[in-house]
This record gives structure tokens, C-alpha cells and sequence, in this order.
């Protein structure tokens, strides 16, 4: 068995010795947990011992490049509302245990974010573990490492459709697009709908409002934001925070030229921006209206919530809570009301939902989204989450993961447990063989 401790190149060392090239993990009601490779029995184990990350995910499917070697990976949370949907990442882990963890957390991130956006998606997210004594910036290397990664996807037979996530930009789209039809927010030139990063910005200020007006503080006229992050998203929740006419934003990054970059395109003297250090996390300690997280996960923990100075946390980054389920209730105590990421930060998935049946601008069907009165809307469900923790006396984490867990279960219209069906089929037939 191979040890979930063990680093993703061990891991791939591992199954090579093992002769497997694929493997999968899956879960389903009435057969449990099951592996296709006794080598996964360890890793399947930790799985079902997990109380954190891992809630009934259907499937953890896993192959070794044919062409790059690298260790690729796709995890389906549920189903029954479409197909797994969620970007692939690009990301370096140290053990094999944080590559499946973040791939639990993502997918389930995107089930509910799908679920409470009304889109008829399932929960799915796709990894790619960089290997550190590879040089990624090598056009060559990236070309081979995304053509695997959308043969990976064909071979799933539609379980899962990708899209961009963190680590993956719009050319290794067009990689992952040469090799498999099973993607959106391809680039505009080949059909797509393209990078979604202005609308998934517009969508987490959307979130803001509706906090303040929750709150009983009007507009964001006036406010004191604080920014951990200042990528793609973040950059355009600046601008946007700007046109609301904020007092001032205090951002931080810790890439030095993208700090720059941001200065010289936005050029306003109420936007303070700095460069620090990745172990630098001061930015959550800043007395202001309210804290931005767009950045790494699992910044809010029992140390750093004790630092917060701000009363509303509402960000970009997935997943922000180390461990939900207590951090949301440190939060709560400390009367830090906290919108949860996956409330906010739907337009990404909203912007390539129904690209596969054509895109225009303008679209109503993602422009509601962001309309104040739309039922489903960011603001409205945003107020909806809120009002009921109020109520309830919960959280607003508990609250949302409820409601996107009732409207997880309702089965997509027309197709069910098709999804499901597909994830059986590969399990019990050759797929695992190649």
C-alpha cells in the first residue's frame, strides 16, 4: 500500500513499480469505498477516516502522464445536478495527502458553489502536482504536461469537464482543448467565453454589499478594504471597489512585479500596495471595514482569527477556513461575520456554465447573477445565507453548506445520475487497464 505521507514523485514511483498508470477511488452508498489497485488501499483508508475534507466524494480518479510524467488528478464530490465541474490546478505538494486534500476540498467547494448558483453542475475539481526538479516556464514542458491532462479528461468520458484554475493560464487551455472536448473557458478565438477573472471579481463585491447592507452600513462608499492577493481576480475587485468609491485599499502580494503592475494600471492614490514576504500575513491583522482573502487557503485559523481587526471577511480565495467547521464558529465568536468563499465567488464557473451552447455579451443568464433583485443572485443569496444564520443563531458557513446541500441533492432535469453512472462504468470496466 502506498502511503498517504508519501511525496506525489514517490507516490508516481510507487504505482510505476506497481505497474499502474491509472487508479481511482470511488464512493457510493451501497458498496462503500472502493479501489481499483490494492496500492490505493492506504490512501482510500485515510479517506474514509477523514472527518475534515472528505464528505461521500464519488470518485478520486488518478494517471501518470504518458508524455510528462507528472502525476494527474480529478476529484467528483456529487453528481446528481450534472457533471463535475471545476478548473484544473496547478499547484506543488509536499505529500500526496495535500494533493487529494485540496482536490476534496475544491470539488466539494464547487458542488455547493454550483448548487447555490442554480447551475446544473456537479462538484469537481482537476490537479496536476508540479514536480520540482522540472522547469515549468518551458513552453515545451507546459504543452505536454496539458495535452496529458485533457487525454487524462477523454478517457473520464465526460464525469468531468475542466476549465482555468490557479497555476493554469489561457494557453495551456488551448493544450487541454487539443487533446479533449471536455473543457470550458477556452479562449475567445476557439470559441470560448475566455477568462472569467472580471466577473468572479464583480461577483465577490456583489458578496460585500450585501454584507454591508446586512449589516445595516449602506454602500461600500467610504470603506477601508485590506487585500491579501493581488492576482487576476483580486486586480479587477480594485477597480471595481474603486468605482464604488471606497476610502482606501490596503493590498499586499508577493510578487513583486505584479504589485507594480497593479500600481502603474490603476494609478490612484486611495490604493496602497505593497510586495511582502509569503511568510508575511500582517495584511489580516488591519484595523479596517473589511478583509479581502483572495489568495492561499486556509488563511483563517485559530491564529491568525484571533488577529483579525476587521468585522466582515469576504474574499476571493477558495477555501479560506483551515478547518470550517471550528473556524467558523471562532469567527462567529469573535463577531467577525465571514461570507463563505463559495457564496461569493461563483461567476467564474457562471462565466463558461452554458458556453457549450454558444456565448454572447450581455448574457442575461450570467448577468443575473449579478443583478441585486435576481432570487438566485450573488446579493440576494448572500442575504438569504446571512439573515438565516442571524436567525438561527449558526453560521453563515453552516447555513450555506445546508442550503447548497438540499439544493445539491435535487437531480439535473434531464440526465439524473447519469454522471454516476459514467464514474460505475469506468470503475468496472477497463479504464484502470488503460
Amino acid at each position: 500500500m502506498l502511503s498517504p505521507q508519501l511525496s506525489t514523485d514517490d507516490f508516481i514511483a510507487g504505482l510505476r513499480a506497481a505497474g499502474v498508470r491509472r487508479a481511482a477511488i470511488v464512493h457510493d452508498a451501497q458498496c462503500g469505498i472502493r479501489v481499483s489497485h490494492p496500492a490505493l488501499e492506504g490512501l482510500a483508508a485515510w479517506a474514509a477516516a477523514d472527518r475534515t475534507d472528505f464528505d461521500r466524494h464519488e470518485a478520486l480518479f488518478f494517471e501518470i502522464g504518458a508524455e510528462s510524467g507528472h502525476l494527474l488528478a480529478a476529484a467528483l464530490h456529487r453528481t446528481l445536478r450534472g457533471q463535475g465541474a471545476g478548473g484544473v490546478r496547478f499547484w506543488g505538494y509536499d505529500t500526496v495527502e495535500a494533493f487529494v486534500r485540496d482536490g476534496l476540498r475544491l470539488s466539494r467547494g464547487m458542488g455547493q458553489k454550483n448548487a447555490l448558483a442554480g447551475l446544473w453542475w456537479g462538484g469537481g475539481k482537476g490537479l496536476i502536482a508540479r514536480r520540482a526538479e522540472v522547469d515549468h516556464r518551458d513552453p515545451e514542458v507546459r504543452r505536454a504536461i496539458y495535452r496529458d491532462y485533457g487525454r487524462f479528461i477523454s478517457g473520464l468520458r465526460g464525469c468531468y469537464v475542466t476549465a482555468e484554475d490557479v497555476g493554469t493560464r489561457p494557453a495551456d487551455m488551448v493544450e487541454i482543448h487539443a487533446t479533449t472536448r471536455f473543457t470550458t473557458c477556452v479562449p475567445e478565438a476557439m470559441g470560448g467565453s475566455g477568462n472569467p477573472s472580471r466577473l468572479t471579481a464583480e461577483g465577490v463585491v456583489v458578496a460585500m454589499e450585501a454584507a454591508f447592507e446586512h449589516l445595516g452600513q449602506g454602500s461600500l462608499a467610504g470603506a477601508h478594504v485590506a487585500m491579501q492577493g493581488l492576482g487576476n481576480v483580486a486586480g479587477f475587485m480594485v477597480t471595481s471597489l474603486l468605482e464604488r468609491d471606497v476610502a482606501r485599499i490596503d493590498a499586499v502580494d508577493i510578487d513583486e512585479a505584479l504589485v507594480a503592475q497593479v500600481r502603474t494600471d490603476v494609478a490612484d492614490e486611495r490604493l496602497r500596495a505593497r510586495t511582502v514576504d509569503a511568510s508575511d500575513q500582517t495584511i489580516l491583522g488591519t484595523h479596517c471595514d473589511v478583509l479581502a482573502p483572495n489568495a492561499v487557503g486556509g488563511i483563517l485559523n485559530p491564529e491568525t482569527i484571533a488577529r483579525l481587526n476587521a468585522p466582515l471577511v469576504c474574499g476571493a480565495a477558495n477555501n479560506q477556513l483551515a478547518d470550517p467547521d471550528r473556524d467558523a464558529d471562532l469567527l462567529r465568536e469573535r463577531g467577525v461575520l465571514f461570507v463563505p468563499d463559495f457564496l461569493a465567488n461563483r461567476m467564474g464557473i457562471v462565466n463558461c456554465a452554458n458556453e457549450q451552447y454558444g456565448w454572447f455579451d450581455d448574457d442575461p443568464a450570467i448577468t443575473a447573477h449579478l443583478d441585486r433583485g435576481a432570487p438566485e443572485g450573488v446579493f440576494q443569496r448572500t442575504l438569504e445565507v446571512l439573515a438565516a444564520a442571524r436567525d438561527a443563531g449558526t453560521t453563515p458557513w453552516d447555513e450555506a453548506v445546508a442550503l447548497a446541500d438540499r439544493l445539491g441533492e435535487i437531480p439535473h432535469p434531464v440526465w439524473g445520475d447519469r454522471t454516476h453512472r459514467i464514474i460505475r462504468h469506468l470503475f468496472e470496466g477497463d479504464w484502470a487497464a488503460g
